[in-house]
């Protein structure tokens, strides 16, 4: 369809924010996700300034016979291509953050980023389950699950959703709790953005205490050795600790400190919620290795955001995870063959995450993914400044699930799967329950998530 098939002079009428048609002068600006290496071309764009904007916005599309889909910053756009027949919503204005010290809650409107609720919180002594970057959007990754540096002491951060507003693709705002819509209320935790347009979310906080993080450093011809190492270590940590095992190859650009500019490592990457004295004891035998570099220290929440060195500037990249139910020598073996400095292909971030503890499912008491039944998860991913890139690195992103098939438990995490058609993110019963769900609320497939879910038949 065409932009011309959308009514335009009432949905403008109808908007406090934006509409962004093709060929107005910001309609690249408008139109482009985070993630460059997608080509998002929609029908139309609205940049939206509240839930009534969203409404409006759902009405028009749904009137035309398009789309819609919800985006605050665009991080994981790559499943959802071209936008073609969809009205694309841009929630990046909405950024109202509010504490509520005395429950332990926080209410975020839809553009909201975790670097907001770190801020927002911060003065209460309370922080989020945040990712492992400050701007990305809080929404998008919580639908998703949201894999936190405390994820295996709190679990996943869709659990913490206390309830949503969401404009379902009916034009109807509604609250959304366990009591209020609860099968919506089920879905939207862990299951994606494919059931409504969630506007805003209330999310539990936790008290912040003691919090150190940081990175050990090694060269990288050291990465058998070291990871073979963490890989025991991991075995022996409680569920205060979070790691990952990552190797590293920084390119030589000027915003990249100079002690690591253009060089590759094997790194651990760490959270501890443990004290100084019983940090440093279960930190001791990796230290026992000799990092050249060691910048664990202790932290506040904002400085958890640092950890990873995630791009603060969109980037074009392409990247995929796959989740392990175990991490056995020989898989990790198998990994490093395709990973490792001695590959001919140079990937800029390839890592294993340690999960268990509280990110066990919780089946009864959680949402559609309640947690995340694996052991270890892998992402790797690299920039893709052109197609000849994204190909070459498509390649090595299926080498690599093919060499873990063994170990993989068959499902994905929903926020490291950046590529349409791979494995599922649920078992078949959560996912027919879903179906369900979205063929309640949205029989005609109106409303679009990175990773769809059809209604059922």
């Amino acid at each position: 369809m065409s932009s011309y098939d959308l009514d335009t002079t009432t949905l403008r009428a109808r908007l406090t924010g934006a509409l962004v048609l093709p060929g107005d002068a910001d309609w690249d600006g408008a139109r482009q996700a985070w993630q460059l290496t997608v080509d998002q071309r929609p029908e139309a764009v609205v940049l939206a300034e509240n839930a009534d904007d969203v409404v409006a916005a759902v009405d028009a599309a749904r009137a035309a016979g398009l789309r819609v889909a919800a985006q605050a910053t665009g991080h994981n756009a790559n499943p959802l291509g071209s936008l073609s027949g969809t009205v694309l919503v841009k929630t990046s204005r909405m950024r109202g953050v509010a504490v509520d010290p005395e429950k332990r809650t926080v209410r975020v409107e839809a553009g909201a980023l975790w670097g907001d609720v770190t801020a927002a919180a911060a003065p209460y002594g309370l922080m989020g389950l945040a990712g492992s970057a400050a701007d990305v959007g809080v929404v998008g990754y919580t639908l998703g699950g949201g894999l936190s540096w405390l994820a295996r002491k709190h679990g996943l951060a869709a659990n913490g959703v206390v309830a949503a507003e969401a404009v379902t693709a009916d034009g109807v705002l509604r609250r959304i709790d366990a009591s209020t819509e609860p099968d919506l209320f089920w879905a939207v935790r862990g299951g994606g953005g494919s059931f409504a347009v969630v506007t805003a979310l209330e999310l539990d906080l936790v008290p912040v205490g003691d919090l150190h993080g940081g990175t050990l450093f090694w060269p990288v011809e050291r990465a058998a050795e070291v990871l073979h190492a963490w890989r025991e270590w991991t075995a022996t940590l409680p569920d205060e600790v979070t790691s990952i095992g990552r190797l590293l190859r920084f390119p030589p650009l000027e915003e990249i400190p100079e002690p690591v500019r253009g060089q590759s490592f094997v790194a651990v990457e760490l959270v501890s919620l443990l004290d100084q004295d019983r940090t440093d004891a279960v930190l001791a035998p990796l230290r026992e290795l000799a990092p050249v570099m060691d910048t664990v220290h202790p932290c506040t929440p904002h400085d958890l955001a640092q950890i990873h060195m995630d791009p603060p500037q969109p980037v074009p990249a392409a990247g995929d995870g796959v989740l392990l139910g175990a991490l056995p020598a020989e898989a990790l073996d198998a990994y490093l063959a395709l990973t490792g400095p001695d590959t001919d292909f140079s990937l800029l971030s390839t890592e294993i995450r340690h999960l268990g503890g509280a990110l066990a499912p919780q089946p009864g008491t959680g949402g559609a993914v309640s947690g995340l039944d694996a052991a270890y998860a892998v992402f790797t991913v690299t920039i893709t400044p052109d197609e000849a890139a994204v190909k070459a690195t498509h390649q090595v992103l299926d080498a690599v699930a093919q060499a873990l098939r063994p170990w993989s438990t068959g499902t994905s995490y929903l926020n490291f799967a950046e590529r349409s058609g791979g494995a599922p993110f649920a078992e078949p019963a959560v996912l027919a329950r879903l179906g369900r769900v979205k063929a309640q609320y949205d029989p005609a497939d109106v409303v679009r998530g990175n990773h769809p879910v059809a209604p059922a038949a």
